[in-house]
């Protein structure tokens, strides 16, 4: 395993790419580690925004980004590397200058007495091109504004530890009752921060004069030891309330840090539940605008352009020059707009959406200030919305690829299917009605009667097959375009049983056939057209894949409010593997023979028009010896009608053979 060591020293980026290029060598996994230590509260800018930067670019590059915090630099690296076992860690040379070296220590040289049996690259970390640090888009200025209240409080920190000091100062020695006054002090560098800290140092320090050095209530200082006093507790002043205040900008810092950090990491969880476009473009411009204090639209390319697409609040218009640096920051990868460098007249500042192959989308910011919109740690927090918006929208558009991908592919394998199918069983039966019509034409007055009603019957025979094939293909388009609807009304499930096997009678004259559809059988509301092709496309299943003189039973029940009707053959049943795709459009089952039969429509249609009656249809394999089983369950109607059975057929019990 690699680890990188990123900081905000010159050259991180060749250190990145080095790390990446020695875990593609190793084929191991990387991560780019950050220390973040006391000292980084107080980095320039500059030195943040390339520490930023060295973070995206490593990943965009694949690494796991990781950040700790830390006091000894050296140390936490050697230690998250022993714990997590690194084998590798990628450094840069010293930079800093012998003399600072002696003094403050060197990273690179301490890493390498404390690896132990980690492996240190230390690398110049110098690339062909200068690295560009500094931004295209103009920083806002920190807005500072002078509050009064915390010199109030330090005010009041400073009299109360005064009046403290005065109540003790018949019982404790001057140098105790300085002591004392540091308190309000340090509660003024707690609550304030420096500055009023500073305050409270001066203001005590001439309480502590007025009130307790001699001469008492004067400033004027007789005594060199009060002198003395004097300037040592104001240094004592100065120093812990620098500290103090140092600990207070630290404990600001991390908890700003904290409330960000949650944020984003809501926001990730947000966009991971996206399941569209639109919802994760709208996610992405209410939380950049709410973290932010913007108006934001977003575009995306559409159609060779780039359109708006979202926006918070609400909008939907650009005015010319808006539309040209929108379209310039999508072409170029750069930022465009008000604040940048090019095409400052517009009234946004238009930010590419980027990924690690190219740029899929344009952020545009504005609000009714004048000036740069944001400030260099605005510019950092929205780098990292936008890079995990951009992650968002790449996965949204890859799926989308993908579902098309499928979709194609799909369309193809039926496309193909379709064709074989055509080829086969229409050439089949035409072929035989042509050599029965051209035999009959040309040798009709030699041959016998029998001979002439046999070629007659296949003409006839093989024009129903070829009528039936083109019946299925009607139906199947009928069912894919959703223009499917069934003529409902109350039949008898055992009539439309009868009027199947009768229409089948020729499909299945070879076979035995039996059923057993009880009288007392509820009525059903379907189409009876629908549900009669359904049991004869099952029936003609049933025949292809038994052996002659098997038997074909149809049986009925009713189970728990449905109406049940079962299929079942004694063939050679249906392999484990095919029962999940056994109603698939142009899927068929290979025969024991390997000559695939019919045109894997029949199935497909039964299972289209049992679930647009409102039913479903289920395939297995018989228990009680070979065969396949189909059965087809219908809902029981709640108020079916009550007609008088009694002079009806008996429906019970029947073979056919």
């Amino acid at each position: 395993r690699v680890l990188v060591c990123v900081d905000a020293r010159p050259g991180g980026a060749a250190r990145i790419r080095y790390a990446r290029r020695l875990a593609d060598r190793l084929r191991a996994p990387w991560t780019a580690l950050h220390v973040d230590s006391p000292r980084s509260a107080s980095m320039p800018e500059a030195d943040k925004d390339r520490l930023a930067t060295n973070l995206r670019l490593a990943e965009q590059l694949g690494a796991e980004v990781t950040t700790i915090p830390g006091q000894n630099i050296a140390q936490d690296i050697v230690r998250h590397a022993t714990a997590n076992n690194f084998t590798h860690i990628v450094v840069g040379r010293p930079t800093r200058s012998r003399w600072r070296e002696l003094i403050e220590g060197s990273l690179t040289y301490d890493l390498i007495r404390n690896a132990g049996d980690i492996s240190v690259h230390v690398i110049s970390g110098t690339e062909r091109n200068a690295e560009v640090t500094s931004r295209s888009v103009k920083a806002a200025d920190e807005q500072w504004q002078f509050e009064i209240w915390p010199y109030l409080k330090a005010t009041a920190f400073v009299v109360g530890s005064l009046a403290f000091a005065v109540v003790l100062d018949q019982f404790l020695d001057v140098r105790n009752l300085a002591i004392i006054l540091l308190i309000g002090v340090l509660a003024s560098a707690v609550t304030g921060g420096l500055w009023p800290a500073l305050y409270a140092c001066f203001a005590s320090a001439l309480a502590f004069n007025y009130f307790f050095l001699e001469p008492r209530y004067t400033l004027t200082i007789r005594d060199p030891e009060s002198i003395v006093a004097l300037g040592v507790f104001l240094v004592v002043a100065v120093i812990a309330s620098n500290l103090t205040a140092r600990v207070q900008r630290q404990a600001v810092a991390a908890r700003s840090r904290a409330r960000a950090t949650e944020d984003i990491y809501l926001f990730s969880k947000k966009l991971a539940g996206a399941g569209t476009l639109d919802d994760v473009l709208w996610a992405t411009a209410f939380q950049i605008a709410s973290m932010l204090k913007l108006r934001v639209v977003l575009l995306l390319p559409e159609d060779g352009t780039i359109t708006v697409k979202a926006g918070y609040p609400p909008d939907d218009t650009l005015a010319e020059a808006d539309i040209a640096a929108a379209r310039w920051a999508w072409e170029h990868n750069r930022a465009a707009g008000r604040g940048a460098d090019t095409l400052p007249g517009a009234k946004r500042l238009y930010l590419p959406l980027r990924t690690g192959r190219t740029a899929i989308g344009v952020v545009g910011l504005d609000n009714d200030k004048q000036g740069p919109l944001l400030t260099p740690e605005q510019q950092r927090l929205l780098d990292a919305l936008a890079d995990q918006a951009a992650v968002a929208i790449e996965r949204i558009q890859l799926v989308a690829d993908v579902d098309r991908a499928k979709l194609a592919a799909e369309a193809d394998r039926l496309r193909s299917a379709l064709l074989t199918s055509i080829s086969h069983d229409l050439k089949t039966p035409l072929a035989a009605i042509m050599g029965a019509a051209g035999t009959l034409r040309d040798f009709s007055a030699a041959l016998p009667e029998p001979d002439r009603a046999e070629l007659l019957s296949t003409v006839l025979d093989e024009s129903e097959r070829l009528n039936r094939f083109i019946a299925n293909l009607l139906d199947m388009t009928k069912i894919e375009s959703g223009a499917m609807e069934p003529n409902y009304a109350f039949h008898y499930v055992g009539d439309i049983v009868g009027s199947a096997l009768q229409r089948a009678r020729k499909i299945i004259g070879e076979h035995k056939i039996e059923t057993d559809i009880p009288r007392d059988l509820p009525m059903l509301k379907v189409d009876p057209v629908l549900f009669e092709q359904a049991l004869f496309n099952l029936l003609d299943n049933a025949a292809k894949y038994a052996p002659a003189s098997s038997t074909i039973r149809v049986q009925g029940w009713t189970d728990n409010g449905s109406v049940l009707l079962q299929i079942m053959d004694e063939g050679p049943g249906i392999p484990p593997g095919d029962l999940e795709r056994i109603f698939d459009t142009f899927y068929r089952v290979r025969k024991g023979d390997q000559i695939r039969a019919g045109t894997g429509l029949g199935l497909s249609i039964c299972r289209g028009f049992v679930e647009a009656m409102g039913g479903t249809i289920m395939a297995a394999n018989r228990t009680d010896g070979s065969g396949a089983v189909f059965t087809i369950k219908m809902p029981r109607p709640a108020n079916p009608p009550n007609f008088d059975t009694s002079n009806t057929d008996d429906h019970d019990v029947g073979d056919l053979a």
